[in-house]
């Protein structure tokens, strides 16, 4: 026993846009609401006695995920297969009653557990060993530190041993020492064969109990392996982020960056550039990544032939690649005055070194801009690279290689 199978899980909470939205709903004047989607098409097993590690940003849904499985919150779509009995440790002190003392909150809990009464009352000394908090076994709750619920929370939930165990960073509030004593618990369990479910923000934890990880971002599945590989995946993709975020925050209070050239008629504006990954601005990439760089603009006069360009710059403002649309087939176009236009320029696979570049935008007539230049915008966009899954290289590009080991004589 032990099993675990999450077929299609997602999970939706309503939002009303208007104040008073939801009474417009319960009055019965038609849908109100917009559904938020947390969680989306989860799909994975958990073999008998696997320890699995969920990892993920905060608000990724691993905790909303935990929940669902643990019968205290219901899927929206998707079903759970359970195979053994559950102990969970999800938010601190759920469950708990402030104005009971700890020793009734141990019946009440325990007995959510499927302890009889009889069972519980063997096993209390060996909760109130385990949890240590002394007399305090007889005061109310509420009168708790925080590492104490923990302390008596995880005695409870682990006085006998579950088949499935899931853990959500509670652990992280309670002390070092005790700390430690849970982590050989649940050692001792996963030896014994029960199956683990856990949640962490520590490297550390997850590859000494854990033998897989799944990592879950925006409500899903983005990887699933070996708790090293995934690990190396999750930090990667945070400092992806963090550069993203500072770059853009730049962009707010420099309206695109300092000491930009811009010249040109202006018969016609470039109005936004934007890199775009699955959709979403972005402004650091992975090397490899699918990349759209659009460009929006507006034409002030009427134009024969717009011809749109764009060119690739590392750091020390050596051009890397640059193309535009007059060399591409059925690309040209003709604008009337005050016309908007939009122009996506897509790479399958933008293979860029590590490190950081910039994207210089230009609108003129027929092939270069030295005829009809009507806007040409250095540094319009700066973005960073960083590493894929390739292996890593130094310098502006990365190629796809593969190397192959031959055996043979020494060469004459």
């Amino acid at each position: 026993m032990g099993y675990l199978r999450i077929e299609n899980i997602g999970k939706a909470y309503k939002r009303y846009p208007r104040k008073f939205g939801r009474m417009a709903e319960w009055l019965g004047l038609g849908k109100q609401h917009e559904l938020k989607w947390v969680l989306k098409n989860i799909n994975f097993e958990v073999q008998p006695g696997e320890a699995i590690g969920l990892i993920g940003i905060n608000g990724a849904g691993k905790s909303t995920l935990l929940k669902i499985i643990a019968g205290t919150a219901r899927p929206t779509t998707g079903n759970v297969v359970i195979g053994g009995r559950i102990a969970a440790l999800l938010e601190l002190g759920l469950g708990f009653n402030p104005d009971f003392t700890g020793r009734q909150n141990v019946y009440m809990a325990a007995q959510l557990h499927g302890l009889s009464s009889d069972e519980i009352a063997g096993k209390m000394q060996e909760i109130e060993d385990f949890a240590e908090i002394g007399d305090y076994i007889d005061q109310p709750v509420r009168t708790y530190s925080s590492g104490m619920q923990v302390r008596l929370a995880f005695s409870v939930a682990t006085v006998q041993r579950p088949e499935i165990l899931i853990v959500d960073e509670a652990l992280s509030v309670g002390d070092s020492y005790f700390q430690h004593k849970s982590f050989d618990r649940i050692r001792k369990f996963r030896e014994q064969g029960t199956t683990l479910l856990f949640v962490s923000h520590s490297p550390g934890a997850i590859k000494s109990l854990c033998n897989r990880a799944i990592l879950i971002d925006q409500g899903g599945v983005v990887r699933d392996d070996v708790p090293e590989l995934v690990l190396d995946y999750y930090n990667a993709m945070i400092a992806k982020q963090q550069v993203d975020y500072a770059i853009l925050q730049e962009e707010q209070v420099t309206g695109g960056g300092t000491a930009t050239m811009r010249s040109g008629s202006r018969e016609a504006q470039i109005t936004k550039v934007d890199l775009l990954v699955d959709g979403k601005s972005v402004r650091a990439i992975s090397s490899g990544d699918r990349v759209v760089l659009q460009v929006a603009g507006i034409a002030h006069a009427a134009i024969e032939e717009l011809t749109v360009g764009m060119l690739i710059r590392d750091r020390l403002g050596n051009d890397v690649f640059g193309t535009n649309t007059f060399h591409h087939e059925n690309s040209r176009t003709s604008l009337q005055a005050n016309e908007p236009f939009l122009l996506e320029f897509e790479f399958p696979s933008l293979r860029l070194g590590v490190g950081s570049f910039s994207i210089t935008i230009a609108l003129h007539s027929r092939d270069v801009h030295v005829a009809a230049n009507y806007d040409w915008w250095d540094r319009a966009l700066v973005f960073q690279v960083v590493p894929g899954n390739a292996p890593i290289s130094i310098g502006v590009c990365d190629f796809p290689v593969t190397v192959d080991w031959h055996v043979s004589d020494p060469m004459p």
